[in-house]
């Protein structure tokens, strides 16, 4: 693990634009040039004293002691694209924000709200720009070529920041004006919890832009309680590996959630199925829990209504976990009495989808499903209670079978 800088630093954050897009017309091809990318942005980094913190695709968390280094590295970087033979049809432009501040470090990484500015004033430029905050702004000599673009309200940010673009000779000058428009509504707090900085700052930008309000974000799971017994979210999103072990502590954390404060739900997010943890995390109820594979968080629209069901006190867990589980059948099976449409039903349920979903996904109307429903609930014998809590029992004895 590199060295980390301490006190005053500049943060680099990089995104190649429209990279979806690029890994779809390219295919295969689209890996060398993301190989060439690494490549070309780490040399102008290293050449100039420069650390990476995190990487993850085409993305880059790097820091410089000096602002003044920072800027060249970016800057040499840029023209080091600009110049490189890509192939046909491959058009990569790299947007670059840069902040200078006093994040805290801790277990190799840097935490604080000096990550979140230099995050977002990356996401707000466009590709082959180079963003740089005040802070930043005042560290330059009077060589480098700077103009003022203005006071812009970041996603996630109280007060405005004054943003400056830096310019290089060679290099394009002209772009679409920044993305710093606050959208969708607000009204659901999320403590996002993610060791990876880069990961969480983009689930954190995914999740804004879908009207969430991301209060506090933590690296640790130590932090994340600390935070959610300060901020009392409607929803914690945690990964269940983090440091020091990178194991359960993720799990262990979402546990202690459910039980101090039960009025915040809690998702939590995995790279592989663990069937073990899922149930673990269920215990005697599925309400306000959720447990996804962290590739679901591309589909951006299945994973915001996922978050926004935990924090109602739905239930949202993965396809692939719900199979998994329904896999491991035992004898005295009490779902043997479901016809086989019913069982559908009750799969989906357990994904926590609603009547109208379940209906949309089976190409069923409303009315077929509801009385699917209430067959199944009769057929588990689960008394006449709230429909929601009849749902959640239905799904327990789905799982549990």
């Amino acid at each position: 693990m590199p060295k980390l800088p301490h006190g005053t630093v500049t943060l680099v954050f990089t995104d190649v634009e429209g990279s979806t897009q690029l890994l779809q017309r390219l295919g295969d091809h689209y890996a060398h040039i993301l190989d060439d990318h690494r490549r070309l942005f780490r040399d102008a980094v290293e050449a100039r004293s420069g650390v990476v913190v995190d990487q993850r695709g085409d993305e880059f968390f790097v820091v410089f002691p000096d602002a003044r280094a920072a800027a060249d590295a970016v800057v040499a970087a840029q023209r080091a694209f600009a110049e490189h033979d890509w192939p046909s049809g491959a058009d990569l432009r790299v947007r670059m924000g840069l902040h200078t501040g006093e994040p805290n470090v801790r277990d190799g990484t840097y935490f604080g709200l000096d990550v979140h500015r230099a995050a977002r004033i990356c996401q707000a430029g466009s590709g082959g720009q180079i963003l740089l905050s005040a802070r930043t702004r005042e560290q330059l000599e009077a060589g480098h070529a700077v103009e003022d673009l203005g006071d812009h309200q970041l996603p996630g940010i109280d007060q405005p920041e004054r943003l400056y673009q830096l310019n290089a000779t060679g290099l394009p000058t002209r772009f679409p004006p920044l993305s710093t428009a606050r959208r969708g509504f607000r009204g659901v707090r999320v403590v996002l919890a993610d060791d990876s900085v880069l990961l969480r700052e983009g689930i954190a930008r995914l999740l804004e832009d879908a009207g969430f309000e991301i209060v506090a974000q933590s690296g640790t799971a130590d932090d994340l309680l600390r935070h959610v017994g300060m901020h009392k979210p409607d929803v914690a999103l945690i990964d269940i590996r983090m440091p020091p072990t990178q194991t359960d502590e993720g799990l262990r954390a979402a546990q202690q959630i459910r039980e101090r404060w039960p009025e915040t739900g809690v998702l939590v997010l995995s790279q592989y199925v663990e069937p073990a943890y899922a149930m673990e995390l269920l215990g005697e109820n599925a309400e306000g829990v959720g447990y996804l594979l962290k590739d679901r968080v591309s589909d951006v629209d299945e994973f915001a209504a996922a978050v926004r069901r935990v924090a109602e006190g739905g239930s949202a867990l993965d396809p692939a976990v719900v199979s998994q589980l329904v896999g491991r059948r035992r004898r005295d099976d009490p779902l043997e009495g479901l016809t086989p449409r019913e069982r559908e039903v009750l799969e989906l349920m357990a994904e926590g989808r609603s009547n109208q979903a379940i209906a949309e996904r089976l190409v069923i109307t409303l009315r077929a499903v509801e009385k699917h429903v209430t067959s199944i609930f009769g057929k588990l014998r689960l008394s006449a209670t709230s429909e929601d809590h009849r749902r959640v029992l239905a799904v327990l004895t789905y799982l549990r079978s």
